[in-house]
C-alpha cells in the first residue's frame, strides 16, 4: 500500500493518532483482487499470511499513520454532539494508478476514544453483510464503500450472546460526513469549518475553487450527488435503515450497511432496521430524509460562506430547495430505463406510478416484476424469469398500456431490451440469501455460501435456469423481516 496520507494535515482536533488494536489469531476470509488492483495493491501480498496482518490491524504497512476521526450527527433525529470512529481505524490514503485518492479503513479494529463504552469490535454476521451489499451496489453502479476485504480475529464479541468476531477493510473516497462538519459547527470552530470546506473542495470538488462563492458550489455539488445517490436507491428497492446525518459522505458514496435490506415484496412503507421503529427510515422517506440531512450541512456551511448571515441564509437555502426537482429528474430518468423508454411524454409518469400501485397492491416482487416486464420487451432469445414471476391478472390492462407505449418508442427492441436489463437486475442480495450465507459462516464455519454470493453478485449476471434460487422471492419460512446494526 503507497500511502499519501492528506487528511493528517488538518488540526489535530479533527482526529486522534492511534494504532488498531490486535487480535489473537486473525484468518483470511476473503480479499477483493478486482479492488486491490484498481487501488495498486499487491492483491497477492493482501492474502498472504503478512496481508491477513495487516487486515486484521495486528501489522501496520509502510506509511501508515492510523487515525480515528471525531464527528457529530443527528441519529433518528435526535442530536448527538459528539461520535466519531468507535470502532474503526483510518490506516492511511492511497492513490490508485488513475490519480484518485482513497480512504483504507479498518472497521471492528478496537476501541477508540470515540467508541463511548463500546468495545469497538465487529461481529462477524455484520461484517459479512457489508461486505455482500456494498459489492453488490458497486457491482450494479451505486455510488458506494467497497469492501477490500475481510479476516476472522480468533476472538469472540459480546451482543446479545457470544458472536465471532471480524475485522472489515472498507474503501472510500473519504469518510468526510456532514456529522464532521456539524461536530465543528456545534464548537463555533469557525477555522476548523473554513479548513474542512477548502479541504473537501480541493479532495472531493476541485471545480468548485474556480466558482464565485466556493462554498456555495460545494454545497451544490454535493446536493446534486445525494440526489443522484437516492434515485438510483429508489430504483433498486434498497433500504439504507439508518440515514442519520453521520451516515452521509461528501463525496456522495453509500456508507454504513447495518440493518440495510433490498425489498422482496414491494410496499412503499417498507422498514427493516431493528431500531426504526416509527418507520422514519422507510423506504418512502428516504429522499426527504436526505433532503432534510442537507438542510444540516448547509446550515454547518453557513459561517464560512463569505458573505453576511442573511445573504447565506438565502444562497444555502436556493441550494437546498433545489434537491426535489433534482431527484425527481434523476429518478424518474431512472424509472424510463426501467420500463424501456428512450423518450419520456406527458402521461409516462402516470404509467409508472400506476404500477408500483399495482405492485404495492397485488404484493408482488419488486425486483422479478421489473426483471420480468424486461424479459416482455420483446419475443423470447434468452430465458427468463417467467418461471418465478408472472403478472397477475390485475396487471393485463397496465401491460396492454405499457405495450402500446413502447411500441410507439423509437428505439429497436432489442436495444431496448438490453439496456432494460442492465436497469433492472435478476440478482440482488435478497435478505434470506445474506442471511443464509451469514448463518454457514457463524454457525458452520462454512465461507462457501458467502464466496458463492459475492461472486454472483459482483459481475454483471445473464439470468439462467440453473441460478434460479439466487433469483427467487423467500419462501414464507424464510422471509427477513428484521435486520440490525451489529453495534
Amino acid at each position: 500500500m503507497r500511502f499519501d496520507n492528506s487528511y493528517l494535515q488538518l488540526p489535530g482536533r479533527f482526529y486522534t493518532e492511534l494504532a488498531p488494536t490486535p487480535v489473537s489469531s486473525p484468518g483470511p476470509i476473503r480479499v477483493n483482487r478486482e479492488l486491490a488492483e484498481q487501488l495498486g495493491i499487491d492483491a497477492a501480498w493482501l492474502a498472504s499470511p503478512e496481508g491477513t496482518e495487516v487486515l486484521a490491524g495486528n501489522r501496520l504497512p509502510a506509511g501508515a499513520e492510523p487515525i480515528a476521526t471525531v464527528y457529530a450527527g443527528h441519529q433518528f433525529g435526535g442530536w448527538v454532539p459528539q461520535l466519531g470512529d468507535g470502532r474503526a481505524i483510518l490506516l492511511g490514503e492511497v492513490i490508485a494508478p488513475d490519480g484518485l485518492r482513497f480512504d483504507i479503513q479498518l472497521k471492528g479494529s478496537g476501541p477508540t476514544p470515540y467508541s463511548r463504552g463500546g468495545d469497538g469490535r465487529a461481529p462477524l454476521g455484520p461484517v459479512l453483510r457489508e461486505y455482500i451489499v456494498s459489492e453488490a451496489m458497486a457491482a450494479q453502479g451505486v455510488p458506494t464503500t467497497r469492501s477490500l476485504g475481510a479476516v476472522t480475529t480468533g476472538d469472540q464479541v459480546f451482543r446479545e450472546g457470544a458472536m465471532p468476531g471480524a475485522v472489515l477493510t472498507r474503501v472510500a473516497q473519504s469518510h468526510i460526513r456532514i456529522g464532521t462538519f456539524q461536530f465543528f459547527l456545534a464548537r463555533q470552530d469557525v477555522d476548523a469549518l473554513r479548513l474542512l470546506t477548502d479541504y473537501v473542495i480541493e479532495r472531493h470538488y476541485p471545480a468548485a475553487a474556480e466558482a464565485e462563492n466556493p462554498t456555495v458550489a460545494l454545497l451544490d455539488a454535493v446536493v446534486a450527488g445525494q440526489a443522484s445517490l437516492l434515485a438510483q436507491w429508489q430504483l433498486l428497492g434498497f433500504i439504507h435503515g439508518v440515514m442519520n446525518t453521520d451516515n452521509m459522505l461528501l463525496s456522495g458514496e453509500t456508507i454504513d450497511y447495518g440493518p440495510c435490506a433490498y425489498m422482496d415484496t414491494y410496499h412503499p412503507d417498507r422498514v427493516f432496521s431493528s431500531i426504526d421503529h416509527q418507520g422514519r427510515y422507510a423506504y418512502r422517506n428516504q429522499p426527504g430524509i436526505a433532503h432534510w440531512n442537507l438542510a444540516r450541512l448547509a446550515q454547518a456551511l453557513l459561517p464560512v460562506m463569505e458573505v453576511e448571515e442573511e445573504k447565506a441564509v438565502v444562497l444555502a437555502q436556493a441550494s437546498i430547495d433545489v434537491f426535489p426537482a433534482l431527484f425527481q429528474r434523476a429518478y424518474h430518468s431512472g424509472m424510463a430505463r426501467k420500463l424501456g423508454l428512450a423518450h419520456t411524454g406527458d402521461d409516462d409518469e402516470n404509467l409508472a406510478e400506476e404500477l408500483l400501485e399495482l405492485m404495492a397492491r397485488e404484493q408482488v416482487d419488486f425486483t422479478l416484476a421489473f426483471r420480468r416486464l424486461s424479459d416482455l420487451a420483446r419475443p423470447a432469445t434468452r430465458p427468463g424469469v417467467g418461471d418465478l414471476f408472472e403478472f397477475p391478472a390485475a396487471f393485463d390492462p397496465w401491460l396492454e398500456r405499457w405495450q402500446q407505449r413502447i411500441a410507439d418508442d423509437p428505439q429497436a427492441s432489442g436495444e431496448r431490451q438490453a439496456r432494460m436489463y442492465q436497469a433492472n437486475p435478476a440478482f440482488i442480495a435478497r435478505n434470506h440469501l445474506v442471511e443464509a450465507a451469514i448463518d454457514a459462516a457463524v454457525n458452520n464455519d462454512d465461507f462457501e455460501p458467502f464466496n458463492r454470493l459475492v461472486d454472483l453478485l459482483g459481475k454483471t449476471c445473464e439470468y439462467e435456469p440453473g441460478l434460479a434460487d439466487y433469483a427467487r422471492p423467500p419462501q414464507p419460512d424464510e422471509v427477513v423481516s428484521k435486520t440490525f446494526c451489529g453495534t
